[in-house]
């Protein structure tokens, strides 16, 4: 019996793969969410010093996703093999580096576990097939972007767009929606969230969404087809607002400290992609109207 004939025919082994699988991804999503905004913003500090006739900067070490190898931050030790298996090596070392006892942040070993759950919960939603390994690697990349997002405000392009375009792929052959939904929800994820920003920039002045929401609601759209986004922006906003608050009041910032909508997007397309329909006609026979 071949490997998929067991993943098909024993669910439980597909979603015991799922979750393993998606604590190696997790552990890596830690690198990549560390890792890759240093490495554009020296990309772009490059970029401008070319721009502006500028003498480029002294060349440093090699700096990418593989280069340098996984260290403590704090002393610099290299990080062992066995050191670095994910969830299982932070509860080994009782989150503490084994060579200076820092304290290792609890983010790491969570991210972990997040990525783990979410891989298990869509194999065992979906089943073998590929619907559950494209969706997969929709989740990881939307979890990814919303840690980016959170501690950066920022969606780095390299990871949106290709999301976007594998979207409209996929859906051309109708994975999740047909490519003539697809394109549309791409399309009009894209310009309603450029108008809103437009016209909240001409009644205040002020940039109220990032370009990068722009390209994360077509993203979504591409995947789930235009019909998911009004739902999406609906939870999206309410619990941007709701969240969003309590957090200003816990950090006791002001009102004006920009909250990234990233995070709230890629959750709530993520809920719309799955149950977006089951929402929909729930809140339908709820107000009558069926």
């Amino acid at each position: 019996m071949s490997l998929p004939e067991v993943l098909s025919l024993y669910p439980l082994v597909f979603v015991m793969t799922g979750l393993l699988l998606g604590l190696i991804v997790g552990s890596f999503l830690n690198v990549l969410v560390w890792r890759l905004p240093q490495m554009l913003e020296r990309d772009w500090r490059a970029q401008a010093h070319e721009i502006l006739g500028l003498p480029a900067e002294p060349e440093i070490a090699p700096y990418n996703l593989l280069l340098p190898h996984s260290h403590c931050p704090s002393c610099g030790t290299p990080i062992r093999p066995w050191q670095n298996v994910p969830l299982i090596s932070y509860l080994w070392l009782r989150g503490r580096c084994a060579h200076c006892q820092t304290s290792i942040s609890l983010r790491y070993p969570l991210t972990e576990l997040a990525c783990g759950l979410l891989s298990a919960f869509v194999a065992w939603h979906f089943g073998f097939g590929w619907p559950a390994g494209l969706m997969l690697l929709l989740s990881w990349g939307l979890l990814a972007m919303s840690l980016i997002d959170a501690d950066h405000q920022l969606l780095p392009d390299v990871l949106v767009l290709p999301l976007l375009w594998l979207g409209l792929i996929v859906n051309s052959f109708g994975i999740f929606t047909d490519l003539e939904n697809a394109l549309w929800g791409a399309v009009i994820g894209y310009l309603f969230l450029w108008s809103v920003f437009w016209l909240f920039k001409l009644l205040t002045g002020k940039d109220g969404l990032g370009h990068g929401d722009f390209k994360l609601l077509a993203l979504l759209g591409a995947w789930g087809g235009w019909q998911i986004l009004p739902l999406t922006l609906l939870l999206a906003s309410l619990t941007g607002a709701l969240l969003g608050t309590l957090i200003l009041r816990l950090r006791q910032a002001k009102g004006s400290t920009p909250i990234p909508f990233g995070p709230f997007l890629a959750i709530a397309g993520w809920i719309a992609l799955l149950w977006g329909g089951q929402i929909t006609d729930f809140y339908l026979q709820f107000v009558g109207f069926q």
